[in-house]
């Protein structure tokens, strides 16, 4: 017998109705609720497939030279355009796929979205001309990118706000980690085979972490879980709501005045209304996005300071990236461990009232570190200079970059918990914009300025827009978070 918690209402010519709440505030069926096991469960397969798909957004980069030769490509942009085409990708597909998954379901929508990547990206290791391999590869980011809007929600679905530090600390670094491991598999590959490895590799890889989704990766969305238990009910009390039987069963996130066509539209068009009305997505998700740019500008630009100023040969100067990777996965782990204490002392000081904005403090010394960096590398960058030197500014790159990452996910989420996919796509369409053109423009920049004017530039504008966001948001974040439509106060 399903047991559930339930409320009656009649009215004059209607019959009683049913609504379906989860049963107490320890309901086993309730995500939130969950064992440690079977949250880690989702969080490290949703991981894994946000992992992966940055992985293929840069992995072809070091075999871009093999495919000019092979597509007789002599236009820089055009071979550029390989590798950040499936970044573009990334701007356009969390605008539906997000919604989608808070109509259909996250693991549904997010299983579906795989098997769409990895069919294309199957296909671009077969591409017979330029054209191919670049549809191909848009269309293979598209399927990509559902794990970068989805996978929030499926986060704020399962952890509770003071447990939600370390599960969002691992999801963040995924996408920033892929993109520097891509490289270096990459390089790899291609010496020891052909291009078109590139692709199948990525494609075996996903194909194991599909099967492990399929397995192990369960629904977390709290409407279409509760409306899978009204299910259960109307079929154990042989309810036929279109025959207008003794009682109508729903669940408290269904309205029987709301239309399908009505919700579906209203989904898809939330993360447009959630960019244009909420300052939160706003100011922050132009920053995520030049903090996205500026990693991708280091992706592109790392091979070109090492080959170029200290004459180091291919491999060698591809090992350069592991400098982003230690900064990025260093300070993750440190801030994983650092989030939730933090939220959990600003709760108790509080009364015991958490608030999203507990998430900011962390934030801080990403927006020292990323400037820091920035200058650091620029002026660092020469042959009389030890290469050591530029390396630690990168590290630094990558150590501000995921510190921010971590605490703008980790708010946003915490801020628009039942709209976590939705406001996380219209941030992840402003990030994806800037991965894709933030390296078209970095040639020209270094090439008219130098790094060290360039990058100088960079931390100059990370400095004006990124240091004011944690103070203005701990300050005003409640208040804005009141007067919004979506966002928890």
């Amino acid at each position: 017998m399903v047991r559930t918690r339930t409320q009656s209402v009649e009215g004059d010519n209607a019959p009683e109705v049913l609504i379906v709440d989860w049963d107490g505030p320890n309901d086993p069926e309730n995500p939130k609720n969950w064992s440690f096991k079977r949250k880690w469960a989702a969080t490290a397969i949703v991981s894994a497939f946000t992992f992966i798909s940055p992985v293929s957004s840069s992995m072809i980069a070091p075999a871009t030279q093999q495919i000019a030769e092979q597509f007789n490509l002599t236009s820089s942009v055009v071979i550029a355009l390989t590798t950040s085409i499936f970044v573009l990708a990334y701007a356009f597909g969390p605008l539906f796929l997000g919604p989608l998954s808070e109509i259909y379901g996250r693991s549904r929508v997010l299983q579906a979205a795989n098997l769409w990547y990895l069919a294309w990206n199957l296909g671009c290791g077969f591409a017979q001309s330029k054209g191919q391999l670049i549809a191909f590869r848009f269309l293979a980011g598209l399927g990509g990118s559902a794990p970068l809007s989805i996978g929030g929600g499926v986060l704020g679905d399962c952890w509770k706000p003071e447990e939600r530090g370390q599960a969002v600390a691992l999801y963040s670094l995924a996408p920033l980690l892929g993109p520097v491991v891509g490289p270096v598999a990459g390089a790899w590959v291609a010496q020891r085979s052909t291009w078109r490895w590139v692709f199948w590799s990525t494609t075996i890889v996903d194909g194991f972490i599909q099967c492990l989704g399929l397995l192990f990766l369960q629904e977390t969305f709290a409407p279409i879980l509760l409306e899978r238990k009204a299910n259960k009910i109307r079929k154990q009390l042989n309810v036929d709501t279109e025959k207008g039987g003794p009682r109508e069963v729903r669940s408290r996130f269904d309205n029987p005045d709301r239309h399908w066509q009505e919700i579906v539209s209203k989904a898809l068009v939330r993360p447009f209304k959630l960019f244009y009305s909420e300052p939160i997505v706003q100011l922050l998700g132009v920053y995520m996005a030049f903090v996205y740019g500026l990693l991708y500008l280091f992706l592109t630009t790392i091979p070109s300071i090492f080959e170029g100023i200290y004459h180091q040969e291919v491999g060698i100067a591809g090992l350069h990236y592991f400098a982003l990777g230690v900064g990025l996965t260093g300070a993750s782990q440190f801030n994983a461990r650092l989030m939730d204490r933090i939220y959990v002392y600003f709760t108790k000081k509080n009364g015991g009232g958490g608030r999203p904005e507990y998430r900011l403090p962390s934030m801080l010394p990403g927006t020292v570190f990323l400037p820091l960096g920035l200058f650091l590398t620029g002026w660092t960058a020469r042959s009389d200079i030890h290469w050591i030197v530029p390396d630690i500014g990168i590290a630094f790159v990558g150590a501000g970059t995921i510190l921010n990452f971590q605490s703008i996910q980790t708010y946003v989420i915490d801020a628009f918990t039942l709209h976590a996919a939705s406001a996380l796509a219209a941030v992840t369409f402003l990030r994806s914009c800037a991965g894709f053109g933030f390296p078209l423009f970095a040639p020209t920049m270094y090439n008219a300025l130098g790094y060290g004017k360039g990058d100088s530039i960079l931390g100059a504008v990370a400095i004006v827009i990124g240091c004011p966001a944690p103070w203005f948001f701990w300050k005003y974040g409640e208040r804005i978070r009141k007067a919004s439509k979506y966002a928890r106060s």
